[in-house]
């Protein structure tokens, strides 16, 4: 009985070791990638206005859609609307950087 008992122990024990090693052959790969994956992520977001508030950004928003309805009703000519209107939103990001990023 007791033989039986050390077989069954000794089968239990090789299958604990097993997945032991198992395991840490599994964390000693998710460690490595880990070391690979940059913690930090530097440069753009993605968004546009990334570092605006909300309300900074209706403001935008309401300044420029201000400014193209003064442009496209004061104006009679169409392409002088189209180029104001183009050159107002290719212009906006940087003027909003430019009034908003500075630090006294």
């Amino acid at each position: 009985m007791s033989k039986e008992r050390a077989k069954r122990r000794a089968l239990l024990e090789a299958e604990r070791a097993e997945r032991m090693r198992r395991h840490e052959r599994k964390r000693a790969r998710r460690a490595a990638v880990r070391r690979l994956v940059p913690k930090v992520r530097l440069g753009r977001t993605g968004k546009i206005f990334a570092r605006r508030s909300w309300k900074q950004r209706i403001i935008i928003a309401i300044l420029v859609l201000a400014v193209l309805t003064l442009v496209w009703t004061s104006i009679d000519s169409w392409p002088a609307r189209i180029g104001i209107s183009a050159i107002l939103i290719v212009a906006t990001p940087a003027l909003t950087v430019l009034v908003l990023d500075r630090r006294i």
